[in-house]
């Protein structure tokens, strides 16, 4: 593929080149997959007021996220085995944030671990904690994120049990893949990825192994994991978790007004109204059809932000105006890093970035704090 112009050209190179079970593992939903089709479909049901003869000179879609400068409303967000679609993942994504100037966050279930992030980059970047029954080990980790300079530590509510995914169970899953006949053809055809997991040591969970009682490889690993995502969470963990922290605080899971009310009274920083990208509850509405409603409820309390869904510049737009103060990319990115590694990353937010741009131009705005609602045309957008 000579020009890459679009999101899909990323993601059509990265099934090329990426092996099937971790391509899959990040192109795929939960049972019907309708909740993560919905989330790409629900934007192109919104249609943009197109405006002329208004000045488009020194335009800005510069804002802040936390506090953080960013140089759009964009943020890397975490994604687990983000280093098995190409060696050293989320090494290359943090690189490329960095030097694009958006944020980038670290998922527990990375392979790359924070130390890693932190010798590979100078901009403070941010860390997703998912809340397990080994309190122990969430002390840790929150110490490592401290000691790492992260800025904020992102709290995701909606994992507390796993929703299920056929393509994973039907491609045996695992970190690093197991030598099955099948999967041994498959990676015969990636020589571009296989080379790449040669030149490196970061093959299983770095947050992980190693740092955990009695995990010393990948097989006790899938033995502690399967036990540790905790389903009694509840907002007192929250509270605890903001304390042991004391920094910036992102929720992230948020669909329900209710639950958008209980993350204000918990003193968070911002919310991000999201539904793990169609990969937990099946037949749950969009992120982007939820968005409306809890912004309105909290918006002026609490930064609400957005994910799922996002594949161009016209997204993050039509996202903000709906009351996003922040989107994140998960595909998006992925598809980038399983193309062309940190090049395609950086080519992703650059497409993303450049769309973002000119359609905020097409819709005689000029600067991303003074869009609203009135870009968008009536009757084509969820109240």
């Amino acid at each position: 593929m000579s020009v890459i112009t679009t999101i899909e050209d990323l993601r059509v190179l990265a099934k090329k080149r990426v092996p099937r079970m971790f391509y899959d593992y990040a192109d795929s939903g939960s049972w019907t997959e309708s909740t993560y089709r919905a989330n790409e479909a629900d934007f192109q049901k919104i249609k943009l007021r197109q405006r002329v003869a208004v000045n488009m000179e020194n335009r800005s879609t510069a804002t802040t996220m936390v506090g953080q400068a960013a140089k759009m409303p964009v943020a890397i967000a975490p994604t687990g085995l983000t280093g098995m679609q190409h060696a050293d993942g989320e090494i290359l994504a943090a690189r490329a944030a960095e030097k694009f100037g958006v944020p980038f966050t670290l998922s527990t279930m990375s392979i790359c671990s924070i130390e890693d992030i932190a010798a590979h980059t100078k901009a403070p970047f941010w860390f997703q904690l998912y809340v397990m029954k080994d309190r122990d080990f969430i002390e840790r980790l929150i110490d490592r994120a401290k000691a790492a300079n992260c800025s904020a530590l992102m709290l995701t509510l909606d994992l507390q049990i796993l929703g299920q995914r056929h393509k994973d169970l039907k491609n045996g899953l695992s970190a690093p893949p197991k030598p099955t006949l099948a999967n041994i053809l498959n990676l015969m055809t990636k020589p571009r990825w296989g080379l790449g997991m040669l030149g490196t040591r970061r093959h299983g969970f770095g947050n992980i192994v190693g740092h955990v009682k009695g995990v010393d490889n990948m097989g006790s690993l899938s033995e502690w994991t399967a036990k540790q995502f905790d389903p009694a969470l509840s907002w007192a963990d929250v509270e605890w978790i903001k304390k042991r922290w004391g920094g910036k605080l992102i929720l992230k899971g948020i669909m329900d007004e209710v639950d958008a009310r209980l993350a204000v009274a918990s003193g968070a920083d911002a919310l991000i109204v999201s539904n793990h990208g169609g990969r937990q509850l099946d037949g749950a509405p969009s992120s982007i059809e939820a968005l409306p409603s809890i912004a309105s409820a909290v918006g002026t309390d609490i930064e609400v932000w957005m994910d799922g869904g996002i594949r161009s510049g016209q997204d993050v737009l039509k996202a903000w105006a709906l009351g996003a103060r922040g989107t994140l990319i998960g595909r998006a990115f992925l598809y980038g890093l399983g193309a062309m590694g940190e090049a395609g990353v950086t080519k992703a937010l650059e497409i993303i970035h450049k769309e973002l741009d000119l359609t905020m131009a097409f819709c005689g705005r000029t600067r991303i704090e003074t869009v609203d609602q009135g870009i968008l045309l009536p009757g084509t957008f969820p109240a």
